[in-house]
């Protein structure tokens, strides 16, 4: 037996099967000691399961954006461009899976002939994986899924989004300003939709002192699809 068949490890898929809803109850407030123990199971489970199904190689840049955006709204063509030009660079893209500007970055990355990944979520309202999707997990639990958005990424590109996409750039942002993360490129695309958050970082956060000056260095505004893609290739030579 190879090393590779040694480690290879395959989660049965009847082990996952009673995921459903299993995060609102992990939530859900204190419960016994033996459901806590099986929670603390499907997590890791879950997790085993995304390092499996993940398993690619070349460096890969993690889109986060709404997904709300449908074809032809300007910010979804920005994401489609995006994910061309990372693909064309060499670059897997990564997105949440889903419809929006998710799907317009993995669409782009498809067109282009990159590999195009996605990390899916359950959610009440079902979030269906896009159809653009050469790989994909689907998560009952966010705080796996967004681990999974970060462990394999070298730079993130966030486009206009709500708190979901907010979630998760700034996560990136606190990992990197604790030390917790490397300092990656984290690129903000979309013109004037960031504007009056960048206003509000820097009149209310720096000025209170609960971020410092050097902490906006984390985030890189970028003009266009190009340059953001720039700044990615730029930092990770």
């Amino acid at each position: 037996m190879s090393d590779e068949e040694e480690t290879k490890f395959t989660v049965p898929s009847s082990l996952l099967k009673s995921l459903k809803d299993a995060e609102k109850s992990f939530l859900g407030g204190r419960r016994s000691s033996a459901d806590e123990l099986e929670s603390a199971v499907r997590v890791f489970l879950e997790l085993l399961r995304g390092f499996e199904e993940l398993e690619f190689d070349g460096p890969c840049v993690t889109v986060f954006g709404s997904a709300r955006f449908a074809e032809g709204h300007p910010y979804y063509e920005m994401g489609r461009e995006v994910g061309r030009l990372l693909s064309e660079h060499g670059y897997a893209v990564m997105t949440g899976g889903g419809p929006g500007i998710m799907e317009a970055a993995n669409r782009g990355a498809r067109e282009a002939g990159g590999l195009s990944l996605g990390c899916n979520i359950q959610l009440p309202r079902e979030q269906k994986p896009n159809q653009y999707l050469d790989r994909f997990v689907e998560f009952e639990h966010f705080f796996i899924r967004k681990v999974m958005l970060v462990k394999y990424s070298s730079a993130f590109i966030v486009l206009p989004g709500g708190f979901g996409t907010l979630d998760e750039a700034f996560e990136v942002i606190t990992l990197m300003q604790t030390r917790k993360l490397d300092s990656f490129p984290v690129v903000a695309l979309g013109g004037a939709y960031w504007d009056e958050l960048a206003e509000f970082l820097t009149s209310t956060l720096v000025r209170e002192g609960t971020i410092s000056e050097a902490d906006l260095d984390f985030i890189t505004r970028a003009e266009n699809p190009t340059h953001a893609v720039k700044c990615v290739v730029d930092a990770c030579k």
